[in-house]
């Protein structure tokens, strides 16, 4: 079934933010014959949207990239927590999804997902009933999660006995420092004799790393070589559960190392590589940006595509006032936008009266803070701005973007409404 199929009948939320004037019970299949057009200020701003011309070109950038290192894709969820965007992600190759959380695995899941790799330790029966309870349900839901430590391992072990059920789980390796996983031989040693003591409770199926915290290519690459021998000695060992074995690294800043160091090994099993970055749907002009030139100039595969990923998600608001020469007040704020990587970049100008009027936004037109609604922009004396002016914000790490917004507008070129996807944060 198409995303369109899935979601098109789902009806517009109208209590929240970031909509025009469209009549009750407004579907989502209804809402392109609207044709709102935001920059003739048809929309209630601010309102978050995604580009729909970026979306598909970073789908199919992602998709022709895992496919030259022969690996899997499962991109972390929890950058949109839009089931329709899941589903979009699916339909372009992607293995599963990504999670975090056992209440965001329960969500993908109620919203058809059925391949679920959860990249965190499950902690807490609560949290392990609601899998459980979905494992009960369907018996072809694939779910695994990660594990680093005994005591961890051990609560897993009962509550799953208790319920009569396996769950597959991979063992996790870390660095001193850093996030979870495991730290050293001990550590690693304590685990596996866990994991020995609930043979039927518990299904070691991979290994699971994340190697974004050393921020350098070196330390990432010798860490990344250290887990691959790692994974070679437990299958010498005998220690996993099924003929495949789940290898699994991969934030949004360093898959293209993960790819070239994962792919293509033999380690003496049959092997399934899974990265997980999600913010390449949407891509940034900040954090983002700068690793995607890091890519194109280290790796080779990424040069030779051509055309990388695009900025997707901006933010339209309004000039509110200019109540002092070389300063503007934006009606946007942190409850619209992240601010933890750098405040948003005004890209463009609008009058309201249509795309024509549209122009590049000078580069000395800046935003040096944000309260909880407004933004304060340094502009020059005499900048050419009034109060209504339609200005256009590129972002900075999508994921603390998304999470303000239960619904985000599609839109073309000219920013004309064609869509909605919503979240489920």
């Amino acid at each position: 079934m198409t995303t369109a199929a899935l979601f098109s009948q789902n009806h517009l939320n109208f209590d929240t933010k970031g909509l025009g004037a469209a009549p009750d019970g407004c579907t989502l299949a209804q809402l392109k014959d609207l044709q709102w057009r935001i920059l003739d200020d048809e929309v209630s701003l601010p309102v978050a949207v995604l580009r729909e011309s970026c979306i598909e070109h970073n789908l199919r950038w992602m998709k022709t990239f895992m496919a030259r290192y022969g690996v899997k894709l499962a991109p972390h969820g929890k950058t949109t927590m839009s089931p329709a965007l899941f589903h979009r992600q699916l339909e372009h190759g992607a293995w599963g999804i990504t999670l975090a959380t056992a209440s965001q695995v329960n969500a993908a899941y109620r919203h058809g997902v059925h391949r679920i790799l959860m990249a965190n330790q499950l902690v807490g029966r609560g949290n392990m009933a609601l899998i459980a309870r979905i494992q009960a349900q369907d018996p072809d839901f694939s779910f695994c999660c990660i594990v680093d430590s005994a005591a961890n391992i051990d609560a897993l072990g009962h509550f799953f006995t208790e319920v009569g059920q396996r769950l597959r789980v991979l063992i996790e390796y870390g660095v001193p420092g850093g996030r979870t996983g495991v730290r050293d031989a001990a550590q690693e040693a304590e685990c596996l004799a866990a994991l020995a003591r609930w043979p039927r409770a518990l299904a070691l199926v991979g290994v699971e790393v994340y190697e974004g915290v050393l921020q350098q290519t070196d330390a990432i690459r010798g860490f990344l070589q250290q887990v691959l021998e790692r994974t070679r000695a437990l299958a010498a060992e005998q220690r996993f559960a099924e003929d495949t074995v789940l290898l699994s690294g991969a934030g949004s800043a360093w898959f293209d190392v993960v790819a070239e160091v994962f792919s293509g090994q033999d380690l003496g099993c049959t092997l399934d590589v899974v990265l997980r970055p999600g913010c390449y749907l949407t891509h940034d002009v900040g954090i983002y940006r700068a690793a995607e030139r890091r890519i194109r100039a280290d790796n080779p595969v990424a040069r030779e595509m051509g055309q990388s990923l695009l900025p997707a998600l901006q933010l339209c608001a309004h000039v509110q006032s200019l109540p002092e020469p070389g300063r503007a007040i934006i009606a946007l704020g942190k409850r619209d936008a992240a601010f933890d990587a750098g405040l948003p970049t005004v890209s463009l100008q609008a009058r309201p009266g249509g795309f024509a009027g549209v122009r590049p936004a000078p580069e000395d037109w800046v935003l040096t803070a944000m309260m909880d609604q407004h933004a304060f922009m340094s502009v020059p004396e005499g900048a050419d701005l009034r109060v209504g002016d339609i200005l256009i914000f590129d972002i900075s790490h999508p994921c603390l973007t998304f999470d303000k917004w239960r619904q985000l507008l599609l839109v073309d070129e000219h920013y004309q409404v064609l869509s909605a996807v919503e979240t489920l944060f």
